[in-house]
């Protein structure tokens, strides 16, 4: 293995500037989106992505529900791209969520968006891209150029500009606090001791990822990491659909990554943690406070909601670390581009 930092780990390491630069720069497009809800009021918004940014678009959607109570629906891009139907959504708001905006099928979803009746929102990091130079407004990541295939920087990003919508639109005050400490709690992670679950990882087959609410939508970034890094088998659920049939898998030893931060799901988590430990599990738990089993113990931005965010950065050094230790290169994986252009 070279000793030379792979691209994805640099990357990841620049979360926490990239986010102060993104809340700051930001600002007043939140300003205006949230005018734009004042407005409008949509009864239902809607998103469309893929790969990581959808994982981005979902737990926006847990956590816009939960602050702002407007339901947010996933639409899927072939709808418009392959099917050529027609979406009605006269007054709704439609928030396309993309590191390079050059997939052709997000940018036609974002045109039918627009021609139904939607005011379109283009959540993206290159700027001059079609699905910029199409949407009503442009939220821009300034994220800066990322190389590695596997998407970190960008993905934080992505999460911290859409709970920055979150917060001026619901006029959420802690929300908006704890975003004002997303980067130093970001910062605060290097150097955490993930040693023990590197050595689950590294041994594992396959693996599930768990968590609740807007930690849900992190499991899903967790488990899609695992596969295009490590070649490692992984399925994300919620913790509670973990109880119903994927429990059936659990057997002495099989891993599973969960992420249960300090907020109004964790007691339920940690139960269901204990219950799958004496069914023989190896827990791995990101939070925090204290967990049973392998405990990842991480700083806070004051809110559980956003402190899942917090938790990925340590995740993404876990995984390159695993891939890197299996001999893969995290920045060139197997079978994938960086750019994916699908139809």
């Amino acid at each position: 293995m070279s000793e030379t930092q792979s691209l994805m780990l640099q990357e990841a390491g620049q979360s926490p500037e990239v986010v102060a630069t993104l809340l700051e720069k930001g600002t007043p497009v939140f300003a205006e989106i949230a005018r734009l809800f004042s407005t409008s009021r949509p009864s239902v918004v809607t998103t469309a992505a893929r790969g990581s940014s959808d994982h981005a678009a979902t737990f926006f959607k847990y956590l816009f529900e939960i602050t702002c109570g407007v339901p947010v629906a996933s639409v899927g891009p072939s709808i418009a791209s392959v099917y050529g139907a027609s979406l009605h959504l006269k007054g709704g708001v439609h928030f396309t969520v993309s590191q390079s905006g050059a997939s052709p099928d997000i940018v036609a979803l974002q045109d039918a968006a627009k021609k139904g009746g939607a005011t379109t929102i283009a959540v993206v990091n290159v700027t001059d891209s079609p699905l910029a130079k199409q949407a009503d407004i442009v939220l821009g990541l300034n994220a800066g150029a990322e190389k590695s295939v596997a998407a970190t920087k960008s993905f934080i990003a992505s999460v911290a500009a859409l709970s920055g919508v979150t917060a001026a639109i619901g006029g959420a005050s802690d929300l908006q606090a704890a975003l004002g400490k997303l980067p130093e709690a970001l910062s605060a992670t290097a150097g955490l001791d993930t040693a023990p679950a590197e050595e689950v990882l590294f041994n594992a087959t396959s693996l599930y990822t768990a968590g609740r609410g807007p930690a849900f939508a992190i499991a899903l970034e967790a488990a899609l990491k695992a596969k295009e890094t490590s070649g490692l088998h992984a399925e994300a659920f919620s913790l509670a659909e973990l109880m119903h049939g994927p429990m059936r898998l659990v057997q002495p030893g099989f891993p599973i990554v969960a992420f249960a931060p300090d907020d109004a799901a964790f007691a339920n988590n940690g139960q269901a943690l204990e219950r799958l430990q004496k069914l023989g599990a190896t827990t791995v738990g990101f939070s925090t406070q204290p967990l049973s089993g392998i405990n990842l113990r991480v700083p806070t931005t004051g809110n559980g909601l956003l402190d899942p965010l917090v938790s990925l950065l340590v995740y993404y050094r876990l995984i390159e670390s695993v891939t890197r230790r299996k001999g893969f290169d995290p920045d060139r994986p197997a079978n994938l581009l960086k750019v994916t252009e699908t139809v």
